[in-house]
């Protein structure tokens, strides 16, 4: 779960488990009560899910269908089976029809008549029933391959390190999760299972025409195998190309929607709307094309296949026919010669629908192998060990960096931060401020040089012992969908409601809490739209506060502030931060004044390290920035 203890229940008389589970909901009116309690009676135990997760990457082999569906072969094997049982069954009706002529009809016995009829029901109520069975089973079977492939790429995703989301738009991403997974599932339920079905009936159907009269099976053998071959051959080809581009368009639509939505504020304020549309358009436009594509090479290739199914029966009727009048066959044998021809293209029609979805599923195989196969670039050592309890001291020694191999960020950077110290990162935008911050909190690794906590270099400790030390505020927070408390409590999901409240009333929260309906209990919208950014920020805040880290990484985290509540905030700094090791990234001079130390970063180079008052006294970049900072204080 993501928030709150997992398993919890729901009480009928109060708010607190419902409030708890982010829900805004009040309780149940008393009238309802009593019906409420009898539900619930009935209600099954959902005890806590019993999750694994390991940062590591321990299957790097290509994500295929067959490895997928390799681990439920023995149930693939039994839904085999029940497809086998419904094609005799259903195949038994040519061979029955045959009977029933020749030896029923032609010969006058109604006995053998009724007997066919009989049996013909029996194959009928055989085939219906294991039809039944299999799709009961083959569609529990598919959602619960479903389950487990969502719940691998999600993992995959929460594996994967902060640079790939930076390059990667997350509306590509929802594409895996949404309509990747959705092809699939299509494939899974309506594709495989109907795909073996009618090669399956293709075969039976084919061995009975052989053995009905091998003079009629060679000739449609001769008449529609090479043309149908050639045909498939051509859209196999074709539409590998056109499905992986339809996969492509899909993302596209997906990614520009998805951000456009999560910036619709800035999309109104400047009136980029029609812009949008007009974009928009132009991407689903594109989509349209693609798949109009795909449709244009099913047309062609389905009617083909009609044409030859027809021109196939009209050759066998032609010469069948000429074969009773000489009595080489019977009237029953070409009757069910034209049933099992009718069986025979009747697959063959279904196999060129069903190509589509398997295409459309192979895509999507594709997108997916190519994102499970995205190694993590911060990844965890297999021999990493757990980060005992630490005092805080931060050492970078020699250490570089570059997002990009041809634009260094940082170059040889030497840097140590004492135990308890608040430290403070200044300069200008660009100059690898935040870079620093992020390789404090293995965000990134160093391309050159280490990143060291009591010693500890970063590489070689697990990243949950690493990241249940660390605490960290960014510039611009992100709120969860949830209850106010939840948000708080999300480094910390077992904490008491009075340490939430402190860590609230810490940073400043406490007036908003008692305006808020529903206190610590109230509904956050997605992303804190309801809230102000301030508000946002402070939530923030005491969300780091209440995590308890012995290093803590403030980036900006007063920017959103106004003055009131900036003054408050950095008076609970003041106490919070007592004891620990705070490294700031600050724009504002008056947060940096406050801090310890001060290094000035230039160029991805530390160019001046000391006090407040030492950088004053050095007469250098600080004191300049300090001065132009007074100046403009003075003049506001």
């Amino acid at each position: 779960m993501m928030f709150g203890p997992a398993g919890g229940g729901f009480a009928p008389g109060g708010a607190q488990t419902s409030a708890a589970a982010g829900l805004p909901f009040a309780g149940v009116p008393a009238e309802l009560r009593e019906k409420a309690d009898r539900i619930l009676a009935t209600e099954p135990e959902h005890p806590a899910p019993d999750v694994r997760f390991d940062p590591v990457m321990s299957d790097r082999q290509p994500f295929t269908l067959r490895r997928f569906l390799g681990a439920h072969r023995w149930r693939l094997g039994a839904a085999f089976v029940l497809v086998v049982l419904e094609t005799l069954a259903l195949q038994a009706g040519g061979i029955l029809t045959q009977q029933g002529i020749d030896h029923g009809i032609v010969d006058g016995d109604t006995g053998v008549i009724v007997t066919v009829a009989l049996l013909y029901v029996l194959s009928v109520i055989v085939a219906t029933a294991a039809g039944a069975w299999r799709v009961s089973f083959t569609g529990r079977l598919g959602e619960r391959l479903l389950y487990e492939l969502r719940l691998r790429v999600f993992s995959h995703l929460q594996r994967l390190s902060i640079d790939f989301y930076t390059d990667e738009r997350a509306g590509r991403l929802l594409t895996r999760m949404t309509s990747d997974v959705d092809a699939l599932q299509q494939l899974f339920q309506d594709g495989l299972v109907n795909v073996a079905v009618q090669f399956l009936t293709l075969l039976v159907v084919t061995v009975i025409l052989v053995a009905l009269e091998p003079t009629l099976a060679l000739v449609t053998i001769l008449v529609v195998v090479p043309a149908l071959l050639a045909s498939t051959l051509w859209y196999r080809a074709a539409s590998d190309r056109s499905f992986g581009v339809v996969r492509d368009r899909i993302a596209d639509v997906l990614a520009d929607l998805s951000e456009t939505l999560q910036g619709i504020r800035i999309v109104t304020a400047f009136n980029r709307r029609r812009h949008n549309v007009v974009t928009h358009r132009r991407i689903v436009r594109r989509y349209r094309d693609a798949n109009v594509v795909t449709a244009r090479q099913g047309a062609l290739y389905g009617p083909g296949a009609d044409l030859l199914g027809a021109l196939a029966q009209v050759v066998v009727v032609l010469v069948g026919g000429r074969m009773v009048l000489d009595g080489e066959i019977t009237i029953g044998t070409l009757a069910a010669f034209v049933l099992y021809l009718t069986a025979f293209f009747a697959p063959i029609q279904q196999l060129v629908q069903l190509y589509s979805t398997y295409q459309s599923g192979q895509a999507a195989v594709g997108k997916l192998r190519e994102l499970l196969a995205t190694e993590p670039s911060v990844a965890e050592a297999p021999d990493a060990h757990d980060l005992p309890p630490i005092d805080g001291r931060v050492e970078l020694v020699g250490v570089g960096f570059a997002y990009r191999p041809d634009v260094p960020v940082l170059v040889d950077v030497d840097l140590v931060i004492e135990p308890g110290e608040t430290f403070a990162l200044v300069g200008t935008t660009g100059s690898g401020k935040s870079t620093i911050a992020k390789l404090v909190t293995r965000f990134h690794d160093p391309t050159a040089g280490s990143v060291c906590i009591d010693g500890h270099d970063l590489r070689a400790v697990t990243v949950a012992s690493l990241r249940r030390q660390l605490g960290v505020v960014p510039q611009e927070p992100f709120l969860f969908a949830a209850s106010l408390r939840d948000n708080v409590a999300f480094g910390r999901p077992g904490a008491e409601e009075a340490e939430v409240l402190a860590a609230c009333v810490a940073v400043g929260l406490g007036e908003l809490i008692d305006r808020l309906p529903d206190g610590l209990d109230t509904f956050v919208h997605e992303r804190g739209v309801s809230l102000s950014s301030g508000e946002r920020q402070q939530i923030a805040l005491a969300r780091a506060f209440l995590s308890r880290p012995r290093v803590l990484v403030l980036d900006e985290a007063t920017s959103s502030l106004d003055l009131e509540s900036e003054t408050v905030v950095e008076r609970a700094l003041d106490a919070v931060l007592e004891g620990r090791t705070a490294i700031v990234i600050a724009h504002r001079l008056a947060t940096a004044m406050r801090a310890d130390r001060i290094a000035v970063v230039e160029s991805g180079r530390i160019v001046e390290l000391g006090t407040p008052q030492q950088l004053r006294e050095l007469g250098g970049r600080w004191a300049a920035m300090e001065a132009t900072w007074h100046r403009h204080a003075g003049g506001g």
